[in-house]
């Protein structure tokens, strides 16, 4: 499919570069100082895609995880999540930087037998049990569950806290109460946890939308792939492709250089993370004839809270007073390695239309200098690495406002949110490419985000300056004269000259491999849990 527009860099786009904030390269876990005394409201990875399950190509796929890290042993409480606080997926569908849909997820637990949980028969006594678990759970039979835990799902139009809310129910029932389902505890306790989960995906109703969405919340493996120990360790790694190609096995790349394997990701199919998952139907969460839309999600807690001193299963602590935003997630790894130290908490607590207070870090963003300053001396280029268009417009695209003739909205306020061109069409999942909209797949990253992009290495090259040399997106983005697969495809994007950019044309990987075939074909993608025992890693599902 061509988006018949040419990819253009206007000077209102060079005009709001400082007012702007900015981007970074992949995901948020523990990313700012305050977040991390509240794990279980802490946003990890956000994913918005064109759905490329068969048959479902009416829709948009939007997957909001959270509580990162997750140990698949990590017993007895495990992960559930936090019953005081509102998890939100917003949705911007014309462009000016303020959510006209937003999904609020809301959570309860309960102990069986009314709040008396289950109990033994202990010399004449009923005693309660310690685990969430009385023996294993089936499809068919969770007598022996001992805790449930449970949400309700509420659609509001306008502003996310005064605007008109209804509450959304299963489709067929009208229920309005969705189970989540216990976390993977392992093998004996859940004989097989893909027959007990897929019950817990559910199609709901939407008032005026004439087809049903689809929803599941659920622990699920990690699908983001990064070498994380040692990209903190200062980049303890030459971050250089060794191979011709990635996995290629022949060094013909980067003497000295990473080559990919399993061996460097710490986090894919390792560990595990909370999914809240929708699917909803592109036609009801569009804007007349723009089919851009923008999209981040959020938690938040009342603001006040009181400690029980003495606490119980219902009563822990008080809370009340209005919400307050504790994390803000969309584009991967903005706030973990772009915006500095001071403002991180900051960050996490505001919204898109706020963004004009981060302007310096998108404009000067210091990660390439770090850069240059920690790999320059070795490779021979001290000082040359680091991109010189100061400000950097082709970040402000990529980031901030979507790319012209991509996923750039008709009208647009520039701010950091991930941005969707619902328009193209989804790649089937066997065919899609790792480095998405750069390697001609339109339908991936920066188009979005899908669970295959490969983020880390797509951003590491933007951020050193990919896009200040010709890209084979001609054709694609309806160039004028572009020829697919001929050298008339290969066009520069107007943003800045080959020579701003040094290292634009460098393989740079951190060596985490990733494909979307190692991943579910259908809703809700993202692979089922590592289970708790045995500690095994996780297996495909097609």
């Amino acid at each position: 499919m061509k988006i018949k527009t040419a990819l253009v860099l206007s000077t209102a786009l060079v005009a709001v570069t400082w007012t702007l904030a900015g981007p970074a390269p992949a995901s948020s876990h523990r990313e700012a100082p305050a977040i991390t005394e509240h794990p279980k409201v802490d946003g990890t990875d956000f994913y918005m895609f064109r759905s490329y399950e068969p048959g479902r190509e009416g829709y948009v796929t939007l997957l909001a995880n959270y509580q990162p890290l997750q140990v698949n042993y990590g017993g007895p409480s495990y992960y559930t999540m936090d019953a005081d606080a509102v998890y939100e997926v917003h949705i911007d569908n014309d462009g000016d930087a303020i959510e006209d849909l937003t999904f609020q997820f809301d959570f309860e637990n309960q102990l069986a037998n009314g709040g008396a949980g289950i109990g033994l028969d202990i010399g004449g006594e009923n005693v309660a049990i310690p685990l969430k678990y009385a023996g294993p759970i089936l499809a068919n039979d969770q007598s022996l569950l001992n805790e449930s835990e449970t949400y309700s799902l509420t659609l509001v139009e306008g502003d996310r806290r005064s605007g008109d809310r209804s509450a959304l129910t299963q489709s067929g029932s009208g229920n309005a109460t969705f189970t989540k389902p216990l976390d993977h505890v392992g093998l004996k306790t859940l004989p097989d946890y893909d027959a007990y989960a897929d019950q817990y995906i559910y199609d709901f109703d939407m008032a005026e939308c004439d087809m049903p969405g689809r929803v599941f919340v659920g622990q699920r493996a990690e699908a983001f792939a990064i070498n994380l120990g040692e990209i903190f360790d200062l980049i303890n790694l030459i971050p250089i492709e060794a191979d011709s190609a990635p996995g290629a096995g022949d060094g013909g790349g980067f003497v000295g250089g990473i080559t990919q394997s399993r061996v460097n990701d710490d986090v894919f199919g390792k560990l595990n993370v909370t999914t809240l998952a929708l699917e909803l139907p592109i036609h009801c969460i569009t804007e007349d004839d723009d089919p851009v839309i923008g999209a981040w999600t959020t938690s938040s807690l009342p603001q006040g809270e009181l400690e029980n001193p003495s606490p119980s299963y219902e009563d822990t602590s008080r809370v009340g007073g209005a919400l307050v935003q504790q994390s803000r997630v969309s584009i991967p790894l903005v706030n973990e390695v772009v915006i500095g130290i001071p403002d991180k908490d900051r960050f996490n607590g505001s919204e898109p239309i706020d963004d004009g207070g981060f302007a310096t870090y998108v404009t000067n963003p210091s990660f390439p200098r770090l850069v240059e300053i920690l790999f320059g001396p070795r490779l021979g280029a001290e000082n040359n690495l680091a991109p010189t268009n100061l400000p950097r417009t082709d970040l402000v695209a990529t980031f901030l406002t979507g790319l012209p003739g991509l996923n750039q909205p008709q009208e647009v306020v520039a701010s950091e949110m991930m941005r969707l061109n619902t328009a193209v069409p989804a790649t089937p999942r066997d065919q899609q490419s790792t480095f998405g909209v750069v390697a001609e797949d339109l339908a991936g990253f920066p188009n979005g985000r899908r669970p295959g992009d490969d983020v880390v290495d797509i951003v590491l090259r933007v951020a050193m300056g990919a896009l200040c040399h010709p890209v084979p997106l001609g054709a694609e983005l309806g160039v004028d004269g572009a020829v697919e697969d001929t050298a008339t495809d290969l066009v520069n994007l107007g943003f800045c000259t080959p020579e701003q950019a040094p290292a634009g044309t460098v393989a740079l990987t951190d060596g985490a491999p990733l494909s979307a075939t190692e991943m579910q074909n259908a809703f809700p993608y993202l692979n089922s849990p590592v289970p708790g025992s045995p500690n095994g890693t996780v297996s495909v599902v097609n």
